[in-house]
């Protein structure tokens, strides 16, 4: 198949028109019924996009949790099941490597080439939607089984892709409630050899919220791109949101610095949960470090006292988990709270049976829904990173 064509088409083509670029594609494969999901804002339902050039009808949406293509998505692997117009096919699309969707279908032969030309088109479509989405609507509201609340709407344009895979570090992150959240936000970068990381709590709820979000993401990236040292980052943003907030509002936090080389880890916190260090697939404590007062508070005292800079050398294949307190803070129907012991009793859970750091993340956002039985009456996120040696 001619990649290049289809590159070459997209160029020029309408932006919503990815779904009929990739069927002109698989056509010249022989394959018949191409359909391009893409995965919810929640990560429970794949969203089909319609192919326009064919007027063909759009299928049904596919669970995640129960299918053949949600078994694609989970587990990023090639899933094949024999029909009779042939073999169906489901591939892995991702962008970059933030795992967005899956594309299916139906070849008259599953050789292992076809197979491997499948995969290549599911990244090719990646491509193409991560490329053309910048100018177009179309794919974030394929990706909405609801409304989006305003405030989470603004939280997620301020997201970085959800899955970064490097070969030094991979890190991973959800929000949720993923159609309501407000104040919840995080925030990384790879800067050739260092890997920086931040987690956002701003105080409140709703539109109020995402707007102290937008101004601590903001302040972190700008000075974050002019070079401060960490401890210069936490001072700025205090500094920020005090200036702008004036002493009514504040976001708690935490700053993250990793050496890819070595392995050291530098962070400062500003009133938030301290993270949970994983080795060898067990929890091996928290990062404890002394904390300043939140962001918007410490300048307004009159003995302000400069960020204390945790440091810890971790090992190779070690995971970090950050979250915000909502998650630990969620209680059942019946009062009871989640804590902190059953997240680091789930988190060894998935650590000894090998998870992916992405797989984890699911795992632990799907046990703080279920047991609230719904959605979060508080914003709730989880981030992993893990540094690979």
């Amino acid at each position: 198949m001619d990649f290049g064509a289809a590159l070459r088409a997209a160029r020029t083509a309408d932006p919503a028109s990815v779904p009929d670029i990739v069927e002109s594609v698989a056509n010249a494969l022989g394959a018949t019924d191409t359909t391009i999901y893409l995965v919810d804002f929640g990560q429970q339902s794949l969203e089909p996009l319609p192919a326009r050039r064919t007027h063909s009808n759009v299928p049904t949406r596919e669970d995640v949790a129960s299918t053949m293509a949600g078994r694609t998505f989970t587990t990023q692997s090639t899933t094949t099941a024999e029909r009779d117009a042939g073999t169906r096919v489901w591939v892995p699309v991702v962008e970059g490597s933030d795992r967005t969707g899956v594309l299916a279908l139906t070849v008259p032969e599953a050789s292992d080439d076809v197979v491997e030309t499948c995969e290549e088109l599911g990244v090719l479509t990646g491509y193409l939607i991560a490329a053309l989405s910048r100018t177009t609507d179309i794919y974030n509201l394929y990706r909405r089984r609801r409304s989006l609340s305003l405030a989470a709407s603004m939280q997620w344009d301020l997201l970085p892709p959800l899955v970064l895979k490097h070969p030094s570090m991979v890190v991973a992150g959800l929000v949720e409630p993923a159609y309501d959240v407000g104040g919840d936000c995080f925030d990384y970068a790879l800067n050739g050899g260092v890997f920086e990381m931040a987690v956002f709590d701003a105080m409140g709820h709703g539109v109020e919220a995402s707007m102290i979000s937008s101004l601590v993401v903001g302040s972190y990236r700008h000075h974050r791109r002019e070079g401060l040292a960490l401890e210069g980052i936490h001072q700025a943003l205090d500094e920020e949101v005090t200036r702008h907030c004036r002493g009514i509002a504040f976001a708690t936090g935490l700053l993250a610095r990793v050496d890819l080389t070595s392995g050291r880890l530098e962070w400062t916190n500003a009133g938030h949960p301290v993270p949970i260090v994983i080795r060898n697939g067990s929890v091996v404590g928290e990062l404890q470090s002394t904390p300043t007062v939140p962001w918007g508070l410490g300048s307004a005292t009159p003995n302000r006292v400069p960020p204390s800079v945790g440091v810890e050398m971790l090992e190779p294949r070690d995971m970090v988990l950050l979250y915000t307190d909502g998650s630990i803070d969620a209680r059942s129907p019946s009062a009871e709270e989640f804590g902190i012991a059953q997240l680091m009793d789930l988190v060894t859970r998935c650590a000894s049976d090998e998870l992916e750091p992405e797989e984890i993340i699911r795992v632990l956002v799907r046990s703080v829904l279920d047991f609230r039985d719904g959605d979060l009456s508080d914003d709730a996120t989880f981030v992993i990173f893990q540094w690979k040696g």
